[in-house]
């Protein structure tokens, strides 16, 4: 009897809910009595919509908790919370239109009521002036559309929505066309809603009056994701020659101070060559799936130049009308001389806009746009007025614009600039130097013959390509090492195989010392036919190329030994040179340039600035912060005591010390007073010895 009268069903929501969740049949009636008394409350609730009203909030969790039990009678429940929050979500109190969300969700999440209803309400309630609620819909609508699409991708219900969110962009009210427009960024990064529909809907918002807008929707199109994290070195090593290769090659027979430069030399080209090859990894590549990236350009730059927002939101607008005009190859002249205008050393943020100038040159744009830009780098920065700094971001900007559309810059301004090879600041020189070594791959002949460093195989075959002219190749360059290798396939079969141990120089790269396997003798065969193909013209070496290209096919193998042969065309010297000309050593150089250039390649200093006095201050005294003090603290008993004549006299003036015969110096003792001094303390030191 007791247990029965401890029962407090009717009033005890979260027993009934455990309960019911159980054994739902036994406790229909209890819950028809909670369902009445619902809807009585939301009669008494349509009375006063913004007096706050707990019994409704804990009815309405209740109901939704156990809506999946009582599917039939609960069928309409969900159509009415959502006319409630829809009739009167401007006048609720905060706390209950929280519940009737979360009950909304909690209904989604048991399948009771359909998505795109839902999500249409929410978008309308994005307009209500709460903080906490507008963060829980957007996590709800992220993680609903990443449901939706779990398993496969629902075309459909994304269609439906993305038509949905599009007119929300272009809604007057602000905060919901800006959450609007973070759904779908999120839902993009997050490669859900990853297709051109998506993107193209976000360029729409490039043009929005509201900053916040404009900004979310700019850096949408400039953000970056780093490279992948899995890239593995063994597989790259696979695909070409290692620098275990170029050792063997360079290091077998006789150890000279020759062939150790021409390995150093070789293990550069090497790692250049890899970064070519590698490609560069964007997962946020929205800019490549714009429709009419010219329209869109151009679109940009017009709101550009009419703009009035800050100046970083115009660097923003610069950024990105750069990239698309530099991925997309695009014709944009109007935007080069809105560039001119900025570059000064004096201006903000000068160092993003010379990027924007690199970023937005590419070889289809005629070298009369770009070189004003040039010209213009170079007046105002490249001076001897300017600090070294200065004139090293200029020479960078110079050699990235210059390095992307070569014929802009003409030859008198590029020997000029190379003077700067030994100029007495190291960044500068550095800098100078880079320019001289791209040049030297791009278009030897435009520089000073003492510039042009010693001939190689390579640039023995570039050809200087005229404005627009693109160069068709119908063979495998290098190939033509294949067919003289085929020659002598019954050498390389009659040569030793086994094992050998590891070079000393091999020994310092391998941690675990072990044996490896080397096969040597066809990298060697290699190398030789390499150094024979250099006394036959180029012509022939063309023609044999296309005949083993067209005649068999290559197999991996084959490409490694085509690739070890073109590296070496950069280190050998071309056939019947002189002296080898005194190199630059240009460490950790990589001529090769992708899609989307770094403030790095603009501001890049071989030395560290010299810091200013604040900076070296600031930086001691972080040093000392951990320091103890090593000044002894005189502690007294009483630290209410009085002081002694001795503390009172460090106080006082010294005229009144003066003739005390405590302060008296060394330097008034007389000669007597010294000498004294000097015998009692030999005697002194005497005593102590003993």
């Amino acid at each position: 009897m007791s247990g029965r009268q401890n029962n407090k069903l009717p009033s005890n929501l979260p027993q009934l809910q455990n309960l019911i969740k159980r054994d739902p049949q036994s406790y229909v009636d209890e819950f028809l009595q909670q369902h009445r008394h619902y809807q009585s409350n939301v009669q008494i609730f349509k009375l006063q919509p913004n007096k706050p009203n707990k019994e409704l909030a804990d009815l309405v969790m209740f109901l939704a908790q156990i809506s999946h039990c009582y599917v039939q009678q609960l069928s309409t429940f969900p159509q009415e919370l959502s006319e409630l929050l829809l009739g009167h979500h401007t006048l609720l109190d905060p706390e209950l239109r929280m519940t009737f969300c979360k009950a909304l969700i909690l209904l989604r999440n048991k399948d009771l009521i359909d998505p795109t209803r839902l999500l249409e309400l929410f978008f309308e309630l994005l307009r209500c002036h709460d903080k906490l609620l507008r963060k829980t819909l957007y996590t709800h609508i992220v993680s609903d559309i990443k449901n939706i699409n779990a398993k496969h991708k629902n075309n459909k219900m994304n269609t439906m929505l993305q038509n949905f969110m599009y007119t929300m962009l272009r809604d007057s009210n602000a905060t919901a066309a800006k959450i609007s427009l973070d759904v779908m960024v999120e839902l993009y990064r997050r490669n859900i809603w990853n297709d051109a529909k998506t993107v193209n809907v976000i360029t729409t918002a490039c043009f929005s009056k509201v900053t916040k807008i404009l900004v979310a929707a700019l850096q949408f199109f400039l953000g970056k994701d780093e490279e992948e994290k899995n890239d593995s070195d063994s597989d790259s090593e696979a695909e070409g020659p290692t620098a275990r290769d170029l050792k063997v090659r360079y290091s077998t027979g006789k150890k000279t101070s020759k062939n150790k430069k021409k390995l150093e030399k070789a293990m550069k080209v090497l790692v250049k060559h890899k970064k070519k090859k590698k490609p560069e990894v964007f997962n946020f590549s929205a800019i490549h799936l714009i429709h009419d990236p010219q329209d869109f350009a151009e679109k940009l730059l017009k709101q550009l130049e009419d703009s009035k927002e800050r100046f970083e939101v115009k660097i923003m607008l610069m950024e990105l009308i750069s990239r698309l005009v530099g991925i997309h190859e695009l014709f944009l002249f109007n935007f080069y001389p809105f560039l001119q205008r900025f570059l000064q050393p004096h201006q903000r943020e000068v160092t993003k806009i010379l990027l924007c100038a690199a970023q937005s040159s590419h070889q289809l744009v005629p070298p009369d746009i770009i070189e004003p830009v040039i010209m213009t780098i170079a007046n105002n920065f490249v001076t001897d007025r300017n600090s070294g700094e200065v004139m090293t971001v200029g020479i960078n900007a110079i050699k990235e614009v210059a390095g992307r559309c070569p014929l802009a810059i003409n030859e008198d301004l590029l020997q000029d600039l190379a003077q700067y090879k030994t100029h007495k600041d190291k960044n500068v020189m550095m800098s100078a130097r880079g320019l001289i070594q791209l040049f030297r791959s791009l278009n030897p002949q435009m520089l000073h013959k003492k510039d042009r460093g010693r001939p190689t195989e390579a640039s023995k075959e570039a050809k200087i390509k005229d404005y627009g002219e693109l160069e068709a190749k119908d063979y495998i360059p290098g190939a033509e090492v294949l067919e003289v290798e085929g020659e002598h396939k019954d050498e390389e079969e009659a040569g030793e195989d086994g094992w050998e141990s590891v070079s000393d120089e091999d020994e310092e790269e391998e941690d675990d010392g072990e044996w490896v396997d080397i096969h040597h003798s066809s990298d060697e065969d290699t190398g030789e036919v390499a150094e024979k193909l250099q006394s036959i013209p180029i012509e022939e070496r063309k023609a044999k190329a296309a005949a083993v290209s067209g005649s068999r096919l290559l197999t991996q193998d084959d490409f490694k030994k085509i690739r070890l042969a073109q590296i070496a065309k950069e280190v050998d010297a071309a056939a019947g040179k002189g002296q080898k000309r005194k190199m630059v050593d240009m460490d950790n150089e990589d001529d090769s340039r992708g899609e989307l250039l770094t403030l790095r390649d603009i501001e890049k200093l071989h030395k560290k600035p010299k810091a200013d006095k604040e900076t070296r201050l600031a930086t001691a005294m972080a040093g000392r912060s951990d320091r103890k003090e090593f000044v002894k603290k005189r502690t007294k008993l009483n630290p209410h005591a009085s002081t002694s004549n001795k503390e009172k006299r460090r106080t006082k003036n010294f005229m009144m010390m003066r003739q005390s015969q405590n302060v008296r110096t060394k330097g008034k003792r007389s000669f007597r007073d010294k000498q004294i001094a000097l015998r009692n303390a030999l005697l002194k030191k005497r005593k102590q010895h003993r």
